[in-house]
C-alpha cells in the first residue's frame, strides 16, 4: 500500500535539536572563523535536506492511483477538517519545501558574510544565521504538524490493490455478508479500520483459475442509505467505486435481519446508481429460510447451499481476463 511506508515527520523542535547539535559538534572539531563557517554549513544542511526528505517521501498525487486518491482526499477532509483534502496536504508540502531551500539559502548568505580573520565578530554572523532559520522552522511548525498528522491518518487505510479484480459486498447488517466473505477466502480474512468508520473493513482473498482476487466487505459504508452517510463517507464509496469490478448486493427475504425487504430493495437501488459502471449481481442469502424475493443467486451460508455458485457469478459477471506477458 502507497502510504505505509511514509515515515515519521519530525517536529519543527527536533529538527532544530538535532541541526544545532550537529552543529556544535561540528564547530568543536575547528577554530576561529573555520568554526563559524562549518556550523552554519552543517546546520543548514541538516534543515534542508531534512525538510526535503519529508517532502519527496510522499508519492505524486498526480499519479495515484483513483482509488487511493478519493480515498485519501477523504480521510484528510476529515483529518483536517478541510474540504481541499489532498490539497490542502499539498499546501502544507509546499510550505516545507519553501522551508528546505530557504534554509539552504540561508547558510549560504550567512557564510558570505562571514568576516575573515575577526572570530568575535563571524560567532555574532553565525549567531544570527542561526536565529533566521529558527524562525523559517517556527514558519512550519504547523506545516509539519499538519503533515505528520496526515501519514499517520493514512497509514491506517484498509490494503486493497486496486489492480487486482475485487468483488465488494453490499446489504444492510446481518444479512449475511461478512459470513460469505471468511466463507469463500482460503486465506485468515484481514480486518482494518476506515479512519472515519468504527467498524472494521474486511478484506479476504480467494483463486478463480489462478488469479488471485480480493472481496471486500465495507460495514459502516454500504451497509446503510446514502442520506444516513455524510460527505466524507460518501466520498469513500466514490473511491471503492474505482476499486470495485463487481457487486455482490445482498438481500435477507426471511427479514430476520431486522430491515424489511422494501428497505434493502431501496438500498439496492442506490448502490447501483453509486456504482453505476460496475456489475452488480443480487444474493438472495438464506434460501434455507425465504426466497422470497428476485434475485440472481439465491444461497444459505449457514447450509453451504449456493455459495460457490455465487462466487461463480460474481467472477463471471467480470469476465476478467489477466495480462498475459508479451510474446516475443
Amino acid at each position: 500500500m502507497i502510504f505505509e511506508n511514509l515515515p515519521t515527520t519530525p517536529t519543527s523542535e527536533e529538527l532544530l535539536d538535532k541541526a544545532f547539535s550537529r552543529a556544535a559538534r561540528a564547530g568543536r572539531a575547528k577554530q576561529g572563523v573555520e568554526a563559524q563557517e562549518s556550523m552554519l554549513q552543517t546546520s543548514s544542511n541538516i534543515l534542508g535536506d531534512n525538510l526535503h526528505n519529508v517532502v519527496t517521501a510522499w508519492p505524486d498525487f498526480e499519479s495515484v492511483d483513483p482509488f487511493y486518491y478519493e480515498l485519501a482526499d477523504a480521510v484528510l477532509q476529515r483529518e483536517f477538517d478541510d474540504n481541499r483534502g489532498v490539497d490542502a496536504l499539498r499546501q502544507h508540502l509546499s510550505e516545507i519545501s519553501w522551508a528546505s531551500n530557504k534554509t539552504h539559502d540561508l547558510g549560504r548568505e550567512y557564510i558570505g558574510k562571514l568576516p575573515w580573520g575577526d572570530a568575535d565578530a563571524a560567532r555574532k554572523i553565525r549567531k544570527q544565521g542561526f536565529a533566521r532559520m529558527g524562525s523559517v522552522m517556527d514558519q512550519i511548525e504547523e506545516d509539519l504538524d499538519a503533515v505528520g498528522r496526515a501519514r499517520d491518518a493514512l497509514k491506517g487505510l484498509p490494503e486493497i490493490d486496486p489492480h487486482d479484480p475485487t468483488v465488494v459486498v453490499a446489504g444492510y447488517p446481518n444479512v449475511g455478508k461478512s459470513s460469505f466473505a471468511n466463507a469463500v477466502s482460503s486465506a485468515k480474512i484481514e480486518t482494518a479500520e476506515y479512519p472515519f468508520t468504527t467498524k472494521g473493513v474486511q478484506v479476504g482473498h480467494f483463486e478463480a483459475d489462478r488469479v488471485r482476487w480480493q472481496i471486500v466487505d465495507t460495514p459502516g459504508l454500504l451497509d446503510r442509505p446514502a442520506d444516513e452517510r455524510n460527505g466524507i463517507e460518501d466520498q469513500a464509496v466514490s473511491a471503492l467505486a474505482h476499486a470495485a469490478d463487481v457487486i455482490l448486493f445482498f438481500l435477507d427475504a426471511s427479514g430476520t435481519c431486522g430491515y424489511p425487504l422494501d428497505s434493502q430493495r431501496a438500498l439496492r437501488a442506490e448502490v447501483a446508481d453509486q456504482f453505476d459502471d460496475v456489475p452488480l449481481v443480487t444474493v438472495c442469502n438464506k434460501a434455507d429460510l425465504s426466497t422470497g424475493v428476485e434475485a440472481d443467486c439465491y444461497m444459505s451460508v449457514e447450509d453451504g447451499e449456493g455459495v460457490q455458485e455465487t462466487l461463480d457469478a460474481a467472477v463471471e459477471a467480470v469476465g476478467y481476463e489477466p495480462e498475459l506477458p508479451h510474446e516475443q
